[in-house]
């Protein structure tokens, strides 16, 4: 058989250390007779920049006497003996360009992920399926070695590379022992001993047996501030839907406060007995009462877990201080939307005063909520909580919900199937600013359409697909086009 050189193809994104994975690469066959080539083709519009390393080694017996082997500048797809994959994304990236094939490919790849821009932009739940991630890699490669390599890498306070590293020792997949990979990192001089640790964690988590199935995640317990709320979801309400109603619970007494999470029982309790309909009426409502607005957002930015969760993030060390700027941009809407329901009426009304909040209003500004000044001007905000229920946007929400809600209790016992993709309907209503409008206008517009879709058998079906075109941009032509055909 002809000989041929190994195929190593890289896909990391940037600040994770591909390049000195692919260095170490490089210098591994160089030390242990082989010749080495590697080149890079950089991507900027994948997130932070993902960058696909490609290396190639020889071996320097196969190759006659004072010549030396052509190697490839680029992978082929079909041709690849190895891929490392840095995150879950990326490796969906290498099955799609046929990089992995099941007669010759090793696979390793992280299994954690990282958000793609197409995901984060999406209007609703644009994030691919993990699940069939893996199963898809493992059905189109000859091994999959996977795990979450990035925690690891945490662990270890450095970067994925050297524990991808330490995968691919494992994996077996190139002609060389332990202590080679070791001594490739040793001679690379920097960060020897950290860069060890995460090869060591890398190599043994590959070889260790795949883990079993993670348990579920265990019920949500409501403590003794909504015993009494806990009391009505459990004599109230079937089993099945529990763990959602106390979620919900939680989330709007936290959102407003133990009357206002009871209302939300009082709420579903019509839909008490329709089984995935009240399901998922629970999950919707609890997203539709808790809406956004400028108080929810400036509550969440000066809460003491948020600084402690970016902190962790950014590795804070003792000796560091941390700052963190916001980027605040509120229009008249989202000022008159938290005044009281007549103050914010006439603001919106009364062009002098909206030219008044000009300045604030006309340009972004940055507030450092690390500083103490930052800080106390959205805890001022915040601390309007108590008088949400009394401003111009609750008492508008509020008035959507209960019609939104008759609808879906009118159908229920005329069109189940009907009602509930009226449901699932309002995951167009969200957000704020215009996001919140442009969704809003697409809700009403779906719900204009409901009374020709009530007598219509595919009219279930239908309402998705509307609502699924609703979402699929934010132009609203998609809509506009599936409502044309109808």
């Amino acid at each position: 058989m002809q000989p041929r050189a190994l195929t190593i193809a890289l896909l990391a994104m940037g600040g994770e250390g591909g390049g000195v994975l692919a260095d170490w690469l490089v210098d591994l066959g160089e030390h242990n007779g082989w010749f080495a080539q590697t080149t890079s083709v950089p991507g900027v519009a994948q997130r932070t920049g993902a960058t696909v390393y490609y290396i190639e080694l020889f071996p320097r017996a196969l190759a006659p006497e004072g010549r030396q082997p052509v190697l490839a500048l680029a992978p082929v797809p079909g041709q690849m003996d190895v891929v490392v994959a840095s995150e879950l994304m990326e490796a969906g990236r290498a099955l799609q360009r046929g990089l992995v094939t099941p007669d010759r490919t090793t696979l390793v790849a992280s299994t954690h992920r990282v958000y793609s821009m197409t995901e984060r932009t999406a209007m609703g739940d644009g994030r691919v399926d993990a699940d069939k991630l893996v199963e898809g890699a493992r059905a189109a490669a000859a091994r999959l070695v996977c795990a979450d390599f990035a925690s690891l890498a945490e662990q270890a306070g450095g970067p994925i590379a050297p524990v991808l590293y330490g995968a691919l020792a494992a994996s077996q997949a190139l002609p060389f022992s332990r202590a080679q990979f070791e001594e490739s990192i040793r001679r690379g001089g920097v960060g020897v001993q950290a860069s060890l640790k995460a090869f060591a964690a890398g190599f043994d988590t590959a070889l260790a047996p795949p883990r079993q199935p993670v348990a579920p995640a265990p019920a949500v317990v409501l403590g003794p501030r909504l015993a009494t709320l806990a009391q009505r979801i459990a004599a109230d309400f079937p089993p099945e839907a529990h763990d959602l109603l106390r979620h919900g619970v939680l989330r709007l007494a936290d959102y407003q406060d133990e009357a206002y999470a009871a209302h939300y029982l009082d709420r579903l309790r019509p839909l008490r007995t329709q089984g995935e309909l009240l399901q998922e009426a629970a999950r919707h409502l609890a997203l539709w009462m808790s809406y956004e607005d400028a108080i929810r957002v400036a509550d969440l930015k000066t809460r003491r877990s948020r600084f402690d969760r970016v902190a962790g993030e950014v590795r804070l060390s003792q000796a560091q201080m941390l700052e963190i700027n916001e980027f605040m941009h509120p229009r008249v809407e989202e000022i008159a939307d938290i005044l009281p329901r007549g103050m914010g009426q006439w603001l919106l009304q009364t062009p002098w005063a909206r030219r008044a909040l000009g300045p604030m209003t006309g340009k972004g500004r940055v507030v450092r909520t690390s500083s103490l000044g930052g800080f106390l001007q959205l805890y001022a905000i915040a601390a309007l909580r108590p008088l949400r229920p009394r401003s111009l946007r609750f008492v508008q929400e509020q008035a959507r919900i209960e019609a939104w809600l008759a609808q879906v209790e009118r159908l229920a016992s005329i069109n189940p199937a009907l009602a509930l993709e009226v449901v699932r309907a309002q995951r167009l209503v969200k957000g704020y600013g215009d996001t919140h409008a442009r969704g809003w206008r697409s809700f009403q517009r779906l719900m204009a359409a409901l009374p020709a879709l009530e007598g219509d058998t595919r009219g279930a079906q239908r309402l998705h697909e509307l609502a699924d075109a609703a979402l699929s941009d934010d132009s609203g032509r998609a809509l506009d086009a599936a409502l044309a055909s109808s």
